[in-house]
């Protein structure tokens, strides 16, 4: 069976139209010209179309792009038997349908000319303009010939950095792929379950985050047929049995439709039933389907304030479901997605899903940013030229963040399998929370995501050298998972000698925050010590050449801690996972990159080293004897305590007096009344550590304090 035959309905074609028939438009198109004093027969459902949305619509540009496209695609056929002129018109005629102004039109019906025919990319400039030109040249795919199996994935970035300067790119790229789609059925099976899983694990996305539901959805359906066919036989199967049944949400809508009018307030009530993967998505969820579970009620009301008046009537005539509210009008959705969702208890105890909104609303809940007309003309009317800013950038107030984010990542994802799998992932992520700076901006970032990628999202490269964060005011661990609404600040070491932990990457949720750790660990591969490497709550110990540390540079605010070691030339860092200070005994170990870390001769990580075979290396403090006051010492201590109110602040009172900086902190959750804080302090002299540790266990509530033995790898 055919995709197009399985296509469950258009639901862009408004009621009443009937189907076009894309055979005869074929041949008409292939009578010739016509005179020119009126639009060619075959563009004709387009123009109608269009001017419903746009009713002084200038149609001469129109006729000029399809005579192109008609003459440079004649002799050519699809693989359905039909001309292939038949593809670019039923795309122009999908956004023609959702709204689309006529540059959107005139470069749709030019999409495919540059790609598959003689016309070049300066002809289409000289007749048609920059615009229209910069349009299709953004979805001309790569050849294959040039990029092998990369065409794919570098046509895909290609297109995305051309949505990131005109959204309207994409919007054609989708109308591109729903019509492919509906006629998928003459491919080969395997050639059909490639192009849907791209469809799905892109495409599908994309629709859903430019805000396009009217194509997302059927893609959704198109592509649901083709990868799970049965699933899809027995969900139709299950709405047609429904069909002939009495639709308990008719009786509803009669009863919403009575309340709001003796309200006086003037709205529309609609059925709008789900599509085929919704109600797939809602017998999943629920098991036995109810009458109300196949549609929704749609009410379409003038304005914003009588969206809230019909929410308030309907939540004081019938029962509401109240943890099915949702207000989309005070905070929208990231793609421009505006409604009402509530349910209510009907007449006879049925339940239904209401969705509010106005007219406006509704038809950008439909069309996205197809239904802002051009975005970068101040009234969104059609020019089809506008005045650029000086500094060459254009000003596109539909860009959301995460298309700024997609476009910054994928610059440092310079192989194409990394950019094809990491845009995959990213777009899997269909939800976003937005979360508060100390500064008063905002981070946008996907559910899900931690400490570590607000921290790349905010600083860049910059958050190599993150070491802690505050959410809400409160210490928090760098792997903590962010809330919608939360208030964070990142700490940042000063002296730059902190990197990123190979944990981090378990942590990190966005592809720029794990592309720019796995770079800094690539090329800092004595960082990379394993997967118990430092932790990510704590700073990177320090890393520097032998005579760099005897010379005491390296850290700011004092000398760092000079250790000589006996293997000259080497770097020497100091074990992170048992933070040496004068007097300790130390010994060194060499690890990868030919780094000698030293620890302490007490630190479970010797023991460890030394099973393994590793020869230990010479470790020496040098000015032993003159401590006091000559550097900066780092220094990891463990507080085990019972939980009381006041101790975290108790606690850092009392290293703030012994002079102490807290360079990074933790606190695990509570264990049986117990609680652990775990921090790298810095002091600037190694001989008042024994009175920091017992002005440490003087806290009410303390009982022990040690230094830190934390796992280690071996390097």
């Amino acid at each position: 069976m055919s995709a197009e035959a399985t296509n469950p309905g258009a639901p862009l074609r408004k009621r009443g139209r009937p189907r076009i028939d894309l055979r005869r438009l074929g041949r008409v198109a292939l009578l010739g010209p016509v005179s020119r004093d009126r639009l060619p027969d075959a563009i004709g459902h387009v123009a109608e179309a269009h001017r419903a949305h746009h009713p002084d619509a200038d149609l001469t540009i129109l006729r000029r792009a399809y005579v192109l496209a008609e003459s440079s695609h004649r002799g050519q056929m699809r693989k359905s038997g039909e001309p292939y002129i038949t593809h670019p018109l039923a795309v122009t005629l999908i956004l023609a349908e959702l709204g689309a102004e006529t540059t959107t039109l005139t470069a749709s019906l030019l999409h495919d000319t540059v790609e598959d025919t003689d016309v070049t990319l300066d002809q289409v400039r000289e007749e048609f303009g920059d615009e229209v030109c910069y349009l299709v040249d953004g979805v001309t795919k790569l050849e294959k010939v040039d990029y092998g199996a990369a065409a794919e994935p570098e046509t895909f970035r290609k297109m995305l950095v051309a949505t990131g300067n005109d959204v309207r790119v994409m919007s054609i790229k989708l109308a591109d792929r729903l019509h492919n789609m509906r006629t998928l059925g003459v491919m080969r099976p395997e050639k059909q379950a490639r192009i849907a899983k791209v469809t799905h694990e892109v495409l599908i996305p994309l629709a859903e985050r430019l805000g396009v539901q009217a194509l997302k959805t059927e893609l959704e359906d198109l592509v649901f047929a083709i990868l799970q066919p049965r699933e899809y036989e027995r969900t139709q199967a299950l709405i047609a049995a429904w069909a002939d049944a009495q639709d308990p949400l008719t009786d509803i809508a009669d009863s919403v439709r009575t309340t709001l009018r003796e309200a006086g307030i003037s709205a529309e009530v609609l059925i709008r039933p789900r599509h085929v993967v919704s109600v797939h998505r809602v017998r999943a969820k629920r098991g036995e389907m109810r009458g109300t579970d196949f549609g929704r009620l749609l009410v379409l009301v003038g304005d914003d304030a009588d969206c809230y008046a019909v929410l308030g009537e309907l939540h004081t005539c019938f029962t509401p479901v109240i943890s099915e509210f949702k207000d989309f009008i005070a905070a929208p959705k990231f793609n421009l997605y505006q409604s009402l969702h509530t349910a209510v208890v009907g007449p006879e105890g049925a339940v239904a899903e209401v969705l509010i909104r106005t007219h406006r609303m509704h038809k950008v809940a439909e069309a996205g940013v197809v239904a802002l007309g051009n975005p970068y003309t101040q009234d969104g009317s059609t020019a089809a030229h506008q005045t650029e800013p000086a500094d060459g950038e254009r000003a596109d107030p539909t860009r959301p963040g995460w298309l700024s984010r997609l476009l910054d990542w994928q610059e440092s994802a310079t192989d194409s399998d990394t950019f094809w799998t990491t845009l995959r992932a990213d777009l899997a992520q269909d939800r976003e929370i937005t979360v508060f700076r100390t500064d008063g901006g905002t981070l946008g970032l996907p559910a899900g995501a931690s400490c570590v990628d607000a921290a790349y999202a905010q600083y860049g490269e910059e958050a190599h050298g993150c070491i802690g964060a505050r959410v809400n005011g409160r210490l928090a661990t760098l792997s903590t998972v962010l809330n919608d609404g939360d208030t964070v600040q990142l700490l940042l070491a000063q002296d730059g000698s902190s990197g990123p932990s190979p944990e981090w990457l378990d942590h990190a949720r966005t592809p720029a925050a794990r592309i720019a750790i796995t770079a800094w660990l690539d090329t800092h591969p004595e960082a990379a010590q394993g997967p118990h490497g430092s932790r990510p709550d704590t700073p990177r110990p320090q890393t520097q050449p032998a005579d760099e540390a005897a010379n005491g540079r390296g850290r700011a605010g004092g000398r760092a801690p000079s250790v000589a070691v006996d293997t000259p030339g080497a770097q020497v860092r100091l074990a992170g996972c048992c933070t040496p200070v004068p007097p300790d005994a130390i010994i060194g170990f060499t690890v990868r990159g030919g780094a000698v870390t030293v620890h302490r001769e007490e630190c479970p990580a010797v023991g460890r080293m030394r099973t393994l075979g590793r020869a230990a290396v010479g470790a020496r403090w040098n000015d032993q004897g003159e401590w006091s006051g000559a550097a900066d010492y780092r220094v990891t201590l463990v507080a085990e305590s019972f939980g009381r109110p006041r101790l975290l602040a108790d606690l850092t009172e009392a290293i703030a007096t012994a002079e102490a900086a807290i360079v990074a902190a933790t606190v695990e959750p509570p264990s049986e009344q117990r609680v652990r804080h775990t921090y790298t302090l810095q002091l600037p002299d190694a001989a008042g550590l024994p009175g920091l540790m017992r002005a440490m266990r003087d806290v009410p509530g303390v009982y022990d304090v040690s230094r830190a033995q934390q796992p280690a790898a071996t390097g």
